[in-house]
């Protein structure tokens, strides 16, 4: 086979693979998973907190099936599971692994929301949990998202002295500027009024020292009386 035939067969299988890699791209893109902006949330031993989670579909979903899995160096285990069967009827669970678990989700508004309330923390709770989706409507695609919960004893209060500090400098600079530019402002205006008051009087001075022709505002010279 000539180069020129390898070449055509090395573009076509390029082109082929681009075009499905289009075609598959739009699919893998159109289920979206959120947990949230957060990666990693603190909350108090004893207190509740809730796990957030919301989907998203460009195709729409039928019978969606959604879980929350816990999971940490010693153990991983499926805390609820359930389905979503369009986006008129709310999420239904199916199963429930602890009875501390409620399901706070709604579909209301489109918001597509099956996130879980986790109440009466404890230590053990620290761990990740995963969000998990599955759409039939899309041939099965399924996305997740995962976000670590940390159980404390207390939330240690943030030190904003630095903070407060870089503030205040910042603005003690920009408030020097500020002080500067309106002093030179002002030191301009009145070396200019300065100058103009130079200038009114110089030119008064030159008028009343004209002493050619009987101009007016000059003076006479006096001539002395002619002998007879």
């Amino acid at each position: 086979m000539s180069r020129a035939g390898n070449r055509g067969n090395t573009q076509a299988r390029w082109l082929g693979t681009g075009l499905l890699g289009l075609f598959l791209l739009p699919m893998y893109l159109s289920l979206e998973v959120s947990v949230g902006k957060a990666t990693t949330i603190y909350a108090i031993n004893g207190s509740s907190i809730l796990l957030p989670c919301t989907f998203s579909s460009c195709y729409g979903f039928e019978n969606l099936y959604f879980k929350w899995s816990y999971n940490n160096s010693e153990t991983s285990r499926i805390l609820i599971d359930g389905i979503v069967k369009n986006d008129k009827s709310d999420p239904k669970v199916r199963v429930k692994d602890d009875d501390r678990i409620t399901l706070e989700g709604s579909t209301k508004e489109k918001t597509n929301n099956i996130s879980i309330l986790l109440s009466d923390l404890e230590f053990s709770d620290t761990g990740r949990y995963t969000c998990f989706v599955r759409n039939p409507k899309e041939k099965d695609l399924n996305n997740s998202a995962t976000i670590f919960l940390q159980v404390v004893d207390k939330l240690e209060e943030v030190d904003n002295t630095v903070t407060l500090i870089i503030l205040a400098v910042v603005g003690g600079v920009i408030g020097l500027l500020v002080c500067i530019l309106l002093l030179k402002k002002l030191i301009t205006f009145i070396l200019k009024k300065t100058r103009e008051k130079k200038k009114e009087c110089l030119v008064s001075s030159s008028g009343n020292d004209n002493t050619e022709n009987g101009l007016p505002g000059s003076k006479a010279e006096e001539k002395p009386p002619t002998k007879v």
